[in-house]
This record gives structure tokens, C-alpha cells and sequence, in this order.
């Protein structure tokens, strides 16, 4: 099978709903505050200069090592975190839905707390399904965005064969990808969710081997953040499920 060079994910800059996110569950309020729809939420000043930083990680990469081509979820703060970090590197850039955050459907906007009070039958039937199989109502699943993340790998490996591709995305992709080109299984998947929180900024990426295979090289990493004196930040996405 046709197989990319290397591939990295980086997760989009810290948001205006991340830090709304936070504030809310903190509080135990039941609805987030948010003024936008998911796709046009921007970055926070502090998500701006993780990207501005993540620029600066890419410049410093040695030519044999940059990306060749970068492609991007069309959310905005997807969107401006590439068009920052890409500035000035030349690499070509391209949108894919595919890419897009995982879709909650009628949990949108509520915290953990607010679904319990709200919809207590979907957490009870979240509880039952567990968080890999479950979709609420209007929402996607995490299989559902299994299904449309292979599709866009094949299409990588189809049209970027041999070559460096960098993804701009979402926390839920990232441990996507780990399940999709590490061939975890639902278990092992389901223990990483709960060990680790993706990064605003963080890379995680792999390269291919000598028999052509990817293999992980970095997961959930931010040390370009520290090095270039941004603040990592480690808020979940709004995705607030009932436990």
C-alpha cells in the first residue's frame, strides 16, 4: 500500500471556548458560554502566540524534515492556526471537512453537569454504549470519525505518496489517528483518552520506517511551545459528555 513519508497532527491554538469551556464546568454551570457557532470560534490571544510559536518550531525544521504539503480543518480556529504557523514557509495549504471536530449534536454547548441535568437518559445511554460506540442525537460518534478519517488517509497516501504531510486539527483527531495508523484497539484507545489531554499546539507525528510503515515518533509533544516561551494549555474541546 502507498504510504506517506511522515505525517504530523497539530491541534489548533487555544480558543475563546476552550477558556469558556473551563470556566463553565469550574463553575458548575450548565451551559458554556458561547457566542459563536463551532465552526467560527476564534483563538485566544494565548492560542495566536502558541501558533505564532509553532511557526517558528517549523522554520527551525531541517529541509529534509519539513512538511511538503499541509492540510486543514475548515474551523476557524483550525484555520487561523495554520495560516500563522505557515506563514512565510511556503508550504501549500489546503481545507478538508474531514477534518472538522467531532459534532455533539443536541450536548452542544452544555458541560458535563448540564447534560446530566438536562438529558439524563443520554447519559445513562452513554454510560451503557461507552464513549467509543455512543452518538447523541444529531452528533457523531468516535467511530464515526474513524470513518471519515480513513477515508482522508487513503486519499493522502493516494495523492501525497512518498511525501510530508501536516495536519491542523482537533484533540478528538489526534487520538483518531494514534487508533487509525497505530492500529490500537478500543480498550487501548479508550486508556489513552483517559491519560492524556491533547495540547493546544501539541504535534504528534509519525515517520515512516525502512519497510515503509508509519511509526509514531511523537505524541501530544509542546516542547516548541516552552522553547519559544508560549504557554501550553491543555484545555479539553468542548466536548462535554456526561461521564
Amino acid at each position: 500500500m502507498a504510504e506517506l513519508a511522515a505525517l504530523w497532527i497539530v491541534r489548533h491554538g487555544e480558543s475563546t471556548a476552550n477558556v469558556a469551556a473551563t470556566a463553565a464546568e469550574t463553575s458548575g454551570a450548565e451551559l458554556i458560554d458561547l457566542t459563536h457557532r463551532d465552526a467560527d470560534v476564534p483563538l485566544s490571544e494565548t492560542g495566536e502566540e502558541q501558533a505564532r510559536a509553532t511557526a517558528r518550531w517549523l522554520a527551525g525544521l531541517p529541509a529534509e524534515r519539513r512538511p511538503d504539503v499541509a492540510v486543514v480543518s475548515p474551523y476557524l480556529r483550525a484555520v487561523r492556526t495554520a495560516e500563522l504557523a505557515l506563514a512565510g514557509t511556503g508550504i501549500p495549504a489546503s481545507r478538508d471537512e474531514r477534518l472538522r471536530d467531532r459534532e455533539l449534536g443536541i450536548l452542544d454547548g452544555l458541560t458535563g453537569h448540564g447534560v446530566q441535568r438536562r438529558f439524563p437518559e443520554e447519559a445513562t445511554r452513554r454510560r451503557r454504549l461507552g464513549k467509543f460506540y455512543y452518538r447523541p442525537p444529531g452528533g457523531e460518534s468516535w467511530t464515526d470519525l474513524a470513518l471519515r478519517l480513513r477515508t482522508l488517509l487513503g486519499d493522502l497516501r493516494r495523492d501525497h505518496e512518498g511525501q510530508r504531510v501536516l495536519l491542523f486539527g482537533h484533540d478528538a483527531l489526534v487520538f483518531m489517528l494514534r487508533y487509525l495508523v497505530d492500529g490500537l484497539t478500543e480498550a487501548e484507545l479508550m486508556a489513552l483518552t483517559r491519560e492524556h489531554v491533547i495540547a493546544n499546539c501539541s504535534v504528534t507525528g509519525w515517520s515512516a520506517d525502512p519497510e515503509g510503515r508509519l511509526v509514531l515518533d511523537t505524541f501530544n509533544d509542546v516542547t516548541h511551545l516552552r522553547r519559544q516561551g508560549a504557554r501550553p494549555t491543555r484545555e479539553d474541546e468542548v466536548h462535554a459528555e456526561p461521564v
